[in-house]
């Protein structure tokens, strides 16, 4: 649902004044366009937004939702691949979903339609979750017990009445105070890291037809810091924007950090490197999900910056240069006593090995890199080489995804190229 909050505030004077329904992945297995959460709203009239498979089923989601309109159950769909009929719903990659499709704005008493409304007034960027406990029995009345939580990195069950009464509705939630502590933890361990994902809290099981409670929650961007105005920041800063990142530009010349090419960063700072991240870190506006890319390539500006970005506890470290570069960078850390094990964990040579040479090809590498490393992927061969599902869901949890240990190569258009 949190993805649809772009486009939601245009839809916001429609919702309240006719039925709608929204159509959610419950569950994904196999290979599947979209991840768990993804949602999907059908206005009475017919009207689309979003999408959950890209085209294969949202037709029959369609038609489902506006049965359920008109009925008012709520529906658990099952979409899959179907060999031996050409033309029914169902995914032509071979996965699985789960689609729960729920009526909402049936009256005024309408949790979910209260909570969609409530999402339209929130931007692009801004924190958010959205915690429902839906019933998959297919039931007319009731719906979920959606809530809407401002601040999900905080966010504690204790302190939050909605989202205790939630847990409260859970079957077994007042019989058991150990199991009820258990499932509060649970539950704020998700919002707190921002993931999404179904918590079977009931112990029912999605497929029994028990409750269970869909988790989307979402924090702050996380911080990239690109140190070094030159080409290759002027043609990473904006393709990296749509990875979700909040992006800024730091350079110690103010002429150079100045050009207008810069302007797609977030934020654009003149100032030494080292000195910029180390006020950042004490100031507590860097975290274990900030990406640190080191662009400068002069050593005067990325050693000290490097000996002060190895201290921290962030999720990517990255350093743009050839080989004899890092090998330099590598002798003036550990003049510098900064661990070896430490040093090892720095990607540099930055980037991916795709033969990339002009810069717009190098920001390519470098951030097909970043999402190699943030999503633990343990291959980075094409995909036509490998086997298995091409759609791997992230496994949600509350702890740093493991980080990739011996980064690739990327060829770089340099003149002391080794």
């Amino acid at each position: 649902m949190l993805d649809l909050i772009p486009s939601l505030s245009g839809w916001a004077p429609a919702l309240a004044h006719q039925r709608f329904a929204v159509a959610t992945i419950m569950r994904a297995s196999g290979s599947v366009p979209r991840p768990v959460g993804t949602s999907m709203l059908v206005s009475d009239g017919g009207a689309v937004l979003g999408s959950l498979s890209g085209g294969c089923v949202e037709g029959a989601v369609v038609a489902a939702a506006l049965e359920s309109m008109d009925d008012g159950v709520t529906r658990l769909e099952t979409f899959g691949f179907s060999a031996e009929d050409a033309f029914a719903a169902g995914l032509t990659c071979g996965g699985e979903l789960d689609v729960h499709i729920e009526p909402a704005n049936l009256d005024d008493r309408c949790a979910l339609g209260e909570a969609v409304r409530q999402l339209a007034a929130y931007g692009p960027d801004e924190p958010v979750a959205l915690v429902r406990n839906l019933d998959v029995a297919g039931r007319a009345g009731g719906g979920s017990n959606a809530v809407v939580i401002a601040d999900p990195g905080s966010a504690s069950v204790t302190g939050h009445p909605a989202l205790a009464a939630l847990l409260d509705l859970l079957p077994g939630a007042a019989a058991d105070p150990d199991a009820e502590r258990a499932r509060a933890v649970q539950l704020e361990s998700f919002l707190r890291a921002g993931s999404t994902g179904v918590l079977d809290l009931a112990g029912a099981g999605l497929c029994a037809g028990g409750a269970a409670v869909l988790v989307e929650s979402r924090l702050a961007p996380a911080r990239l810091l690109v140190f070094g105005a030159n080409d290759f920041s002027a043609a990473l800063l904006p393709a990296a924007k749509p990875l979700g990142y909040h992006v800024t530009l730091v350079d110690a010349r103010p002429a150079f950090a100045a050009q207008a090419r810069f302007r797609t960063a977030d934020e654009v700072v003149a100032a030494w490197p080292h000195q910029y991240l180390a006020a950042e870190a004490a100031a507590g506006r860097v975290d274990a999900r900030t990406v640190i890319c080191v662009l400068t390539h002069d050593p005067k500006f990325d050693i000290p910056l490097l000996h002060t970005a190895l201290a921290l506890d962030v999720a990517f470290i990255g350093a743009l240069g050839s080989r004899r570069s890092h090998a330099q960078r590598v002798d003036a850390l550990l003049d510098r006593g900064v661990r070896p094990e430490r040093i090892a964990q720095l990607h540099s040579p930055l980037g991916l090995d795709i033969g990339a040479v002009t810069p717009a090809e190098v920001a390519v590498s470098v951030l097909a890199e970043l999402i190699a490393a943030r999503t633990a992927a343990v291959s980075h061969q094409p995909l036509r080489e490998t086997s298995g599902p091409i759609h791997q869901p992230a496994a949600p949890t509350a702890e740093k995804p493991a980080k990739v240990p011996a980064p690739n190569n990327v060829k770089q258009q340099e003149i002391a190229w080794t």
